[in-house]
């Protein structure tokens, strides 16, 4: 009888470590998140700020965990990109929710970068890449991350 209590006490614990949420980075301190579907509509307005959101993990760098793709319900998306070494964000992390912090920024990219970044990112997932599939620069918008919280969920 008294295994079993142990036992129980044991699952209950694990349980329970499994649970919780996981921190990662500075703390979040811009108190509540932006709906995601707000922030990229009014990108301008928030350029250079600091941001909270909240979705699902969509996707997790592979190689060194540098950055994250959350979404909401509706299929938008923003990447969550910290600098290489700071926060490595968990490779099986993908369909957990997170909470995420940091400065929203526009990236420009020339013609030479957007095809380097798409050759790295078809690097990445497996797929095949033509540098003539891409005509001209790019630009898009990310948070450069400084915190995170992925939940227990």
């Amino acid at each position: 009888m008294e295994s079993m209590k142990l036992l129980l006490v044991a699952l209950t614990a694990i349980s329970l470590a499994s649970a919780a949420d996981l921190k990662l980075g500075t703390p979040l301190a811009a108190g509540t998140p932006i709906a995601l579907a707000t922030l990229l509509s009014h990108s301008e307005a928030y350029a250079g700020k600091t941001v909270q959101v909240k979705g699902k993990i969509a996707a997790v760098c592979q190689e060194m965990g540098c950055w994250m793709d959350l979404v909401n319900d509706a299929g938008q998306k923003i990447r969550i990109k910290v600098n290489d070494g700071e926060i490595e964000f968990p490779k099986d992390s993908a369909g957990k929710t997170a909470i995420a912090e940091g400065k929203f920024t526009k990236v420009v990219l020339t013609r030479d970068e957007a095809v380097e970044q798409a050759k790295e990112s078809a690097k990445e997932s497996g797929k095949k890449f033509d540098p003539a599939s891409i005509k001209s620069g790019a630009s898009y918008y990310q948070i450069q991350g400084t915190g995170a919280v992925i939940l227990g969920n």
